[in-house]
């Protein structure tokens, strides 16, 4: 009985240590610091992710804008390499309709001196005519125009003056005379006109 007794003060004084003991872990400054600190290293780390992800938002946003930047030179430097390919190639045909028309132009005149002789063979001079006629339609489909000035004011920017006369009964600088036609194509001058000026 006895025994028992002790058995039982026994048993209660281990649990009221063990309450004790579970008391004072729980209410330890050491434990509390512990969980203070891990978190605020929680709460650290957090901000870290948080900035390392904001910064690589801020660095891809940039990049996207390069990309764009060099993109949108890329296709204006394109556009204007198309225009300016375009422009050569349109001076370029202008520059070799220009050449090759300027080769046949000694042909056209020799016709037109052929048309000024005088002949009794009506059928050669029908003949040269007709010739003639479908030269100058194939000039004029080529865009080529005639530059004849009689009468008007001499411009030095379609005509040579070869030779100076003085007439009353025209005005100052005008042209009197064309020696050889002028022939253009667009803006772009073939062959200047030979031409008399009067009363320089």
């Amino acid at each position: 009985m006895e025994n028992e007794k002790e058995k039982n003060d026994l048993e209660e004084e281990i649990k009221e240590e063990s309450a004790a003991d579970e008391s004072e872990n729980a209410e330890s400054p050491e434990n509390t610091e512990i969980s203070e600190e891990e978190g605020s290293e929680k709460e650290e780390k957090e901000e870290k992710a948080e900035d390392t992800a904001q910064e690589e938002c801020e660095k891809l946003k940039k990049e996207i804008e390069d990309y764009k930047d060099k993109y949108l030179r890329l296709m204006a430097e394109y556009d204007n390499f198309r225009k300016r390919s375009a422009k050569e190639r349109l001076e370029l045909a202008a520059s070799i309709k220009g050449d090759t028309i300027s080769e046949v132009l000694p042909v056209m005149d020799n016709f037109e001196r052929a048309l000024g002789t005088e002949t009794e063979d009506t059928a050669y001079k029908t003949g040269v005519e007709m010739i003639f006629k479908q030269f100058s339609d194939v000039m004029t489909k080529l865009g080529v125009e005639i530059i004849d000035p009689i009468g008007q004011v001499f411009d030095p920017s379609i005509a040579n003056a070869v030779n100076q006369i003085v007439d009353p009964e025209l005005g100052d600088n005008v042209v009197a005379q064309v020696f050889q036609k002028g022939y253009k194509i667009g803006g772009k001058i073939v062959r200047y006109a030979m031409v008399v000026v009067a009363n320089t």
